[in-house]
């Protein structure tokens, strides 16, 4: 599996509903929050099959506001590999 980082931007003004949504499919502890520094998002990393799949800890609701992104760690030696390219 790979591992995705799926955000949740959301409104100071729908701060609340987002917030409730995620409590409500049990994955209120799992997000960091940005919210009370005035940046109204949230973050999760998750392991998954693909995006498709990240993107369904968020409730349908709200999907449309999220965005899931495939991560990857690098080793020295990868980056040395891409040295002149």
């Amino acid at each position: 599996m790979d591992r995705y980082m799926v955000s949740l931007t959301h409104t100071d003004e729908d701060c609340v509903r987002a917030l409730k949504a995620i409590e409500a499919v049990g994955m209120i502890t799992h997000f960091d929050w940005g919210c009370k520094d005035g940046d109204h998002t949230g973050w999760v990393t998750i392991e998954a099959e693909n995006k498709s799949q990240a993107m369904m800890v968020v409730p349908p609701l709200l999907r449309d506001k999220a965005h899931a992104v495939r991560l990857v760690k690098f080793s020295p030696q990868d980056v040395q590999s891409m040295h002149g390219k």
